[in-house]
C-alpha cells in the first residue's frame, strides 16, 4: 500500500515479527523502540499510522497517543498485553482507534491497519450526525465545531456554510447554489454574502482553509485530496 507506519514496540522479536508481515503488505515500517524515540519520528516523518505498545520506556504509550492525539488525527492501534476493559476504555477515551491484545496474528493486525488508513484515507467519517476530516470535526447535533480537537466558534451562517461545503465534498459549488441553500431563496443580497463569510470562515479554520479551493468563475469545492 506504500504507507509508513510507526511501530513503536519496546520488544525486538515483536518488531521483527510485525515488520516481516507488513513489508509482505508493501508498507514502510518506521520503528521506534521508546516512545520518546516515537514523538521525535513523528516530527520529521510522514506517517500514515502508528502501532503503539502501552508499556514502553521512557514516555508510556498513554503519554504518547495523548500527545499525538493534540497535534494529528493518524490512525493508531495500541498494542498490549492486558487485557482490561479499563485499559481498553482509557484507550478510546485518549483517542485511539483501535486495540490488540498480545498475543495477537500478524495477518489480523494488518488487516486492521488497512482497515483504518482505507477509512482515513480521502474520506469523510460521518457517524450519528458527526462529520470528521483530517482534523475538521462537525457535531451537528450540538453544532460544535474543532479544529484538531480544539473548539472555534462560527457564526450560524458560517457553521451552514462549512457543514454545505463538506457535505457535497468534491463538488464545485456556485455562488448562486449555496445563497439558496445556505441564506434561502428568499434572500434578498448579493452573491457578495458568499465570498464574505467564505474569507470569514478559512480565517477562522487557519492551516486547514486550504481544503476550500475558490474554483475561478465557477465558486467554491471542498477539496479531499489536498
Amino acid at each position: 500500500m506504500n504507507k509508513n507506519i510507526l511501530l513503536v514496540e519496546d520488544d525486538i522479536r515483536m518488531r521483527e515479527i510485525v515488520v516481516d508481515y507488513f513489508s509482505q503488505e508493501d508498507f514502510r515500517i518506521i520503528e521506534a523502540e521508546n516512545g520518546r524515540k516515537a514523538l521525535e519520528l513523528f516530527e520529521i516523518e510522514a506517517v500514515d499510522l502508528v502501532l503503539l505498545d502501552i508499556m514502553i520506556p521512557e514516555v508510556d504509550g498513554w503519554s504518547v497517543c495523548k500527545r499525538l492525539r493534540k497535534i494529528s488525527d493518524v490512525p493508531i492501534i495500541m498494542l498490549t498485553s492486558r487485557a482490561d476493559e479499563d485499559d481498553k476504555l482509557m484507550g478510546y477515551d485518549l483517542g485511539a482507534d483501535d486495540y490488540v491484545t498480545k498475543p495477537f496474528s500478524p495477518r489480523v493486525l494488518v488487516a486492521k491497519a488497512k482497515m483504518l488508513l482505507k477509512r482515513a484515507e480521502g474520506s469523510i467519517g460521518q457517524m450519528d450526525g458527526f462529520f470528521a476530516y483530517n482534523g475538521i470535526e462537525i457535531n451537528r447535533l450540538s453544532h460544535t465545531v474543532k479544529i484538531d480537537s480544539e473548539k472555534i466558534e462560527l457564526a450560524p451562517k458560517e457553521y451552514d456554510l462549512l457543514l454545505y461545503l463538506i457535505e457535497n465534498k468534491g463538488i464545485v459549488l456556485t455562488r448562486e447554489s449555496i445563497l439558496s441553500k445556505v441564506w434561502g431563496y428568499d434572500f434578498f443580497g448579493d452573491l457578495r454574502a458568499v465570498d464574505t463569510h467564505i474569507k470569514k470562515l478559512r480565517n477562522k479554520l487557519g492551516d486547514k482553509s486550504i481544503y476550500i479551493s475558490t474554483v475561478i468563475g465557477s465558486g467554491y469545492k471542498f477539496e479531499v485530496n489536498k
